[in-house]
């Protein structure tokens, strides 16, 4: 098990799992993003990113959901080898 330090959910490849760290403080509100299970210890998938930046897909628990990239960019992940 390695751990990818300063990755963050905007930067990580389609196909890679990997588990919520942290997450920072966004402009828009911490409890945006635990309102829809994205909080420290949580399993994620990366299942898309959308052309020329914009969104991303991520699988999260049994759900799928899109993200806009500079929010993706407050969480702190930890990737499995």
């Amino acid at each position: 098990m390695s751990e990818n330090t300063g990755l963050t959910l905007d930067k990580l490849p389609v196909g890679a799992v990997a588990t919520i760290v942290k997450v920072l403080d966004p402009a828009q509100g911490h409890k945006k993003f635990a309102d829809v299970g994205l909080v420290p210890g949580t399993e994620l998938l990366m299942q898309a990113h959308a052309p020329f930046g914009g969104l991303l897909r991520v699988r999260v628990l049994n759900s799928s959901m899109a993200l806009h990239r500079k929010d993706a960019a407050n969480i702190l992940l930890k990737q499995e080898a």
